[in-house]
């Protein structure tokens, strides 16, 4: 017995002792980055007279940065985590590429994109425009790189000069979308899926009732991603002047490219004009350093990253006048769910407050609200959209400018805007909704497990382990179809048009920005910047300031947040995340299709969602 105590004491002893050092390793971490943030003397960012702006996104390009808590970045970064998911701020990367333009102390851009993760494509072309006006104020762009996927090879093809190593090669070999089907597996696990739908080509629920697409979402997802395809190659055709046997899509002309190079991918690159030049990485070295002049300390050429030039003096630092009639800019990024969210999800009530925020400052004269969305819950949608008649009522016009998605209940939410502005590129429509729900009785019964119900009237609560009654079937199924009702009818009322027309083409069917023009779902094509245009139109506003309305958030929360900015400048970085990782890559593709379902929440349990809306790869 006492042996027995000495070994339990001895345990305790250990366990005790790594949770105190575990707790004072806590306590020492904090207490170090309060003492840095209390008595760190910031220097001034200096930026070297002819220096190269380094333009090197890691992650996904996005309009609103997802909500990460700023003492867990402090520890990522401490500890040399990697995020698995980084993001940049498009607006960032297009701001220091203007400010870039007209400075003086900047005299090229070097783009290293070996880190970019697949992003909209009307991001990259947002970006890919500020590039060319960098280069029509006589500044030269150049691009380098290992290997270029697609994404990252058309922002490159804005550049002067493309580069590639000796070894490596470019991926062009069109977009395609795949989707994973479950319904064996459900089969097998004797779970039964209970589907609602209004529209033929509402496919979000295909992967659970099928094991492959339908003939409407098949040719609903071809008509779609080949419209993004031409688009796509027009607008690196129209930057380079490319070998029809890249870009035809043939198999044959690929292989008579790649025999003509000896079966080496590189050299089939220059060959076919996708790249200007191979060089090796110690050769582009030396060409930037030609260019830029030698930094002794950093041994290297002179540079200065876009993130940290954004926080670099200006030449001349306009602060914005408070005072000034403002363009109220509200971002709508992610899934639609109801209640309230952290940026990077649409809370509909957190999304209808900063509307409500932006109506309420009589400095707003216009608001744009700025969509990237697959839509979501149907009511979450609708109080969205409650708040934009509100904006109406009060005479503020309010113009939708759609970013890579805004289909279903993104669509739902732009429906009644003044104007709706979309990119080419945009992935829009999917007019249409549906329910879902599963029950396990069969997968219960299957292991002797058994459900039983007392009830006061007929209408029999929706469980997961008991079957639902034909007859309550059919009353959600008629629920679903009203909800249709109702979108075409908001579609119908917003852009002036019929039921009978917005019925032809919604039906769930997805269309791009440069369809839904034809057909009357968008008034017109453009980029962001265009959208604040026609903003300040509307409002007969000729001197503006733009101002985006965010969440308002506590001291400690601001406070939190300088400090991790802080600890950001002196912590080393926890390096590049790796955008090319197969198992990364399938891990998250397996993830993407079944996250949404986490966030299904909506109160009717109807949902007006689109699918097949992530970007293309």
């Amino acid at each position: 017995m006492k042996s027995l105590r000495a070994m339990f004491g001895y345990l305790w002893r250990f366990i005790n002792g790594i949770r105190r050092v575990i707790v004072n390793l806590v306590f020492f971490s904090v207490l170090a980055a309060v003492l840095i943030f209390l008595f760190h003397d910031e220097e001034p960012i200096v930026v070297p007279d002819n220096a190269i702006l380094e333009v090197n996104p890691v992650g996904t390009l996005v309009e609103e940065l997802t909500y990460k808590d700023p003492l867990a970045q402090f520890f990522d970064r401490a500890f040399h985590q990697q995020d698995d998911r980084p993001e940049v701020l498009v607006t960032d990367l297009v701001k220091s590429i203007e400010n870039a333009t007209n400075d003086e102390r900047i005299g090229a851009i070097h783009l290293d994109l070996s880190a970019l993760f697949p992003s909209g494509i009307n991001k990259l072309k947002m970006v890919g425009q500020a590039l060319q006006k960098f280069r029509e104020a006589g500044k030269l762009v150049i691009a380098s790189g290992d290997f270029y996927n697609q994404q990252q090879y058309y922002l490159a093809s804005y550049a002067d000069k493309v580069y590639l190593n000796p070894m490596g090669s470019v991926e062009l070999d069109g977009f395609n979308y795949t989707q994973l089907y479950f319904k064996d597996l459900l089969d097998k696990l004797k779970i039964n899926p209970h589907i609602f739908k209004a529209g033929k080509y509402k496919s979000a629920v295909e992967p659970f009732i099928r094991n492959n697409m339908s003939d409407e979402a098949r040719e609903a997802n071809q008509a779609l991603y080949g419209e993004m395809w031409q688009s796509f190659v027009a607008d690196i055709e129209a930057n380079r002047d490319i070998s029809p046997m890249i870009t035809s899509g043939s198999l044959s002309d690929y292989e008579t490219a790649f025999t003509e190079a000896n079966a080496d991918t590189a050299k089939m690159a220059l060959n076919t004009g996708l790249v200007d030049a191979l060089l090796t990485r110690s050769e582009l070295r030396a060409e930037l350093i030609n260019l830029s002049g030698y930094d002794e300390d950093e041994e290297s050429y002179r540079k200065i990253g876009f993130q940290q030039y954004l926080h670099a003096p200006s030449v001349e630092q306009i602060l914005p006048d408070k005072d000034k009639p403002q363009i109220a800019v509200v971002v709508a990024r992610g899934q639609i769910v109801n209640g309230s969210m952290k940026p990077g999800m649409i809370g509909g009530d957190s999304t209808a407050a900063l509307l409500r925020k932006a109506r309420l400052d009589e400095n707003t004269k216009a608001v744009v609200l700025r969509i990237d969305s697959p839509g979501g819950s149907s009511f979450a949608s609708e109080i969205i959209r409650q708040e934009v008649l509100e904006l109406k009522k009060a005479g503020i016009p309010v113009i939708a400018s759609m970013s890579s998605v805004a289909a279903s209940g993104g669509y739902w939410i732009a429906a009644s805007a003044d104007q709706i502005w979309a990119a080419p590129t945009t992935i829009t429509g999917s007019i249409g909704v549906f329910g879902m729900f599963f029950t396990v009785e069969d997968s219960l019964n299957a292991i002797g497990v058994h459900a039983d119900t007392v009830q006061t009237t007929d209408m029999q609560p929706i469980t997961n382990v008991t079957a639902l009654p034909e007859q309550q079937q059919a009353i959600l199924q008629r629920s679903v179809e009203n909800a249709y009702q109702k979108f075409l009818n908001i579609v119908a009322d917003g852009r002036g048009m019929s039921v009978e027309a917005v019925d032809d083409i919604a039906q769930g069917r997805v269309w791009t920005g440069r369809q839904a023009l034809e057909r009357g779902l968008v008034d017109h094509l453009g980029d962001y910047d265009d959208a604040i245009q026609a903003a300040a139109k509307l409002a007969e506003l000729d001197d503006y300031r733009v101002k985006t309305i965010k969440q308002d958030v506590s001291t400690r929360f601001k406070w939190m947040m300088e400090l991790s900015s802080v600890a950001s400048t002196l912590l080393p970085d926890a390096g590049q995340a790796n955008a090319n990782n197969w198992l990364v890559q399938q891990a998250q593709q397996l993830f993407d299709s079944a996250a949404p379902l986490g966030h299904f929440n909506d109160p009717q349990g109807v949902y007006s969602y689109c699918a097949l809306c992530l970007q293309p790869r």
